[in-house]
């Protein structure tokens, strides 16, 4: 089923086809029961009438019940099912007063079939046309003729202003569907972007504690290994230092996986402060140096973990770019209202201008964003580089 036709179920129409189906038969008997029972005119001419009567019922259950139904007026259907109904109706109403009755039945039809214009022009015919033509045929009494002609007009005015509404109920109905329709449209396109969303910021995050954790890792080892391999042959005891700091490295990488896998915090925040955590990172750097300021207090958990990450960016870039034998200097600075960590090498700089392909600096900023805080990065070629975060723990923003 599509989405129009799970509005289009809205209609009330839809929903009381079968009470239409009930109206049309009632006024139908009704109709049949008073021909029969009237006086006047002789049986010759009601048994005309009843024969006239009797095929409406099924020309409205074959033709006229789906033209009802259709999503959109169809006029050449409905005109086509209106005039056979008229056929059928108008002389037997010529013959016989009662059965003006029908025209109950027929004319909410006309408004529910067909345009405004159209439909006052049926209404008016089938109004108006059964009491000429039996004042032509029957030659009436003048009282009988007006009383005959001031209930047609009453009942066109009264159609009139009926279809009107009828018509406006249909109108406020079809907006209504395509309303409904273009909602659900919106909920499942909103519900897809939300769910791609949200696949790709994981995909980012995942992007930049993979970045942050195991690529780093895994440079760090591959540097150990150049200098496990340069050192073997004229240095073996640094060389064992070396291989020992990989077996840390790779131990620390393994617990990193871990943490990742588990959604947990870094390995190295795993029961430690967030400055021990960093005591530990710059053991395993061994040029590197950390200066704390300020009261050490437990702070959110996003807050150490952004601090942590952007002092991993900063050693590894220093080692990848300066070398790993060049001073780093960490600060790490607790205020009321911010954290700052700061990450300063002596080494070769470069044009923070310059246009950079590479991950670590944009997913820092990145990072720092997402915690309502900002990374800024000072650099010039010669003069060495100092990356600082600075996040906000509560207070007026940054």
């Amino acid at each position: 089923m599509t989405r129009w036709h799970t509005a289009r179920d809205e209609h009330a129409w839809d929903r009381t086809i079968r009470v239409w189906d009930a109206y049309f038969a009632v006024a139908w008997a009704a109709t049949l029961a008073f021909v029969l029972g009237a006086e006047q005119p002789g049986w010759p001419v009601r048994l005309v009438v009843v024969l006239l009567l009797v095929p409406l019922v099924p020309w409205y259950a074959a033709v006229g019940r789906a033209v009802i139904q259709l999503d959109e007026p169809d006029e050449s259907r409905a005109v086509h099912y209106l005039a056979g109904a008229m056929v059928l109706f108008l002389p037997s109403a010529v013959l016989a007063g009662e059965t003006r009755l029908m025209s109950f039945a027929l004319i909410p039809q006309c408004f529910m079939t067909l345009r405004m214009r159209r439909a006052l022009i049926a209404v008016t015919v089938i109004n108006l046309a059964p009491v000429a033509g039996w004042a032509l045929l029957w030659r009436p009494r003048l009282p009988d003729l007006f009383a005959n002609s001031l209930f047609a007009v009453v009942t066109l005015v009264f159609s009139v202003v009926i279809g009107s509404w009828i018509i406006r109920i249909i109108e406020q109905s079809s907006e209504r569907a395509v309303l409904i329709a273009e909602l659900d449209a919106s909920r499942h396109e909103i519900s897809r972007l939300s769910a791609a969303h949200g696949a790709l910021a994981e995909r980012e995050r995942m992007a930049r504690e993979i970045h942050d954790t195991l690529a780093q890792g895994f440079t760090s080892l591959l540097m150990l290994v150049q200098a496990v391999e340069a050192e073997l042959e004229h240095d073996l005891p640094q060389a064992r230092r070396h291989l020992a700091l990989m077996d840390r490295t790779a131990r620390q990488n393994l617990a990193e996986a871990r943490a990742l896998v588990a959604g947990g915090a870094p390995a190295d925040l795993d029961g430690a402060s967030l400055p021990d955590a960093l005591r530990r990172l710059v053991a395993r750097h061994g040029a590197a140096t950390l200066e704390v300021t300020g009261a050490v207090r437990p702070l959110p958990a996003g807050a150490e973990v952004v601090a942590l990450r952007s002092c991993q960016e900063g050693l590894t870039n220093a080692r990848k770019h300066a070398g790993s034998s060049v001073p780093v200097a960490i600060r790490l600075g607790y205020t009321d209202d911010a954290l700052t960590v700061a990450v300063h090498d002596d080494g070769c700089g470069f044009d923070p201008d310059a246009e950079c392909s590479g991950y670590g600096l944009t997913g820092l900023r990145a990072r720092a964003a997402e915690a309502g805080g900002t990374a800024t990065v000072r650099s010039a070629p010669g003069a060495g580089t100092t990356v600082t975060v600075r996040l906000p723990l509560g207070g007026e923003p940054l």
